[in-house]
């Protein structure tokens, strides 16, 4: 039997889905912010999930802003918040255990009605509509709400996210602001270092159940710098929580990838 007839489907609004899901273009923008360890732990309690505690008992927490523009969900813009946690069962500790933490997706906005129907229905993640406002490196602004049909492009027709220049987005959620973040360019790293396949796993929890996810991906025109973001938070619930983390904050890090290559798999319930 072939590993084609092996494939799980999902029909999402008429359409069949095939796993695992392909992303072959999209652009990416992080940072990572280290945080008090009991403050993210109550925050994803619900969960039922362990923060990955380290350094006196810090965590890590990740925000993230993807331009999926190949995809077998469509094209959309998507926001995350990110807590690293221990795999279940796990109690490890320290930096060591980072590197096998996965990441916990507590928030997930996004503006298409499709991408929220497939993630929340395969993958249990906590989608919901949101606008995107994108400030490009062209100077341009645009704003995308729900359902657009086209992304926001700047006056020469390139992706808002540009690389090795300024980019900055806000997130809008039933009309309120939740969060934004401004970049500053990155420093270039060389393909040797972040070219290779990455296996990890993502957690959710929707429904009173709790789901990994696994995925795989391959990141092309890496950037990084120290720092390098600001984020502002607005009057969204949402940005009360990131207010709890006491976020804003300086950034551990921050990076940007002209191109992520990634597959999802079937998720696994606990």
């Amino acid at each position: 039997m072939t590993e084609a007839t092996n494939a799980s489907t999902h029909t999402i609004a008429g359409t069949v889905l095939t796993m695992p899901v392909r992303v072959r273009t999209a652009h990416q923008h992080t940072a990572m912010f280290v945080v008090d360890a009991d403050a993210a732990q109550a925050m994803i309690d619900y969960s039922g999930l362990q923060v990955c505690r380290f350094a006196r008992n810090r965590a890590m927490v990740v925000l993230m802003l993807m331009r999926y523009e190949d995809t077998d969900l469509g094209a959309y813009y998507e926001y995350g918040t990110n807590v690293m946690v221990n795999p279940p069962g796990s109690s490890a500790s320290g930096f060591s255990a980072l590197q096998s933490a996965g990441a916990f997706v507590h928030h997930l906005p996004v503006d298409q009605s499709f991408t929220l129907e497939a993630g929340r229905t395969i993958w249990g993640y906590p989608k919901v509509m949101s606008e995107f406002t994108i400030r490009g490196a062209d100077d341009s602004a645009g704003v995308r709400g729900a359902d657009d049909s086209a992304g926001v492009r700047g006056a020469d027709g390139s992706a808002g996210v540009r690389q090795g220049r300024s980019f900055g987005f806000d997130v809008t959620i039933d009309g309120q602001f939740a969060v934004g973040m401004d970049f500053r360019p990155g420093f270039p790293v060389p393909a040797a270092l972040t070219g290779r396949k990455q296996v990890h796993s993502t957690y959710s929890y929707l429904d009173g159940v709790t789901r990994e996810t696994p995925g795989e991906m391959v990141m092309t025109g890496v950037r990084y710098r120290p720092g390098g973001v600001t984020v502002r938070l607005g009057d969204h619930p949402y940005a009360a929580e990131l207010a709890s983390l006491g976020l804003p904050k300086r950034a551990l890090m921050s990076s940007s990838a002209a191109n992520v290559d990634m597959t999802f798999g079937d998720s696994r319930v606990f």
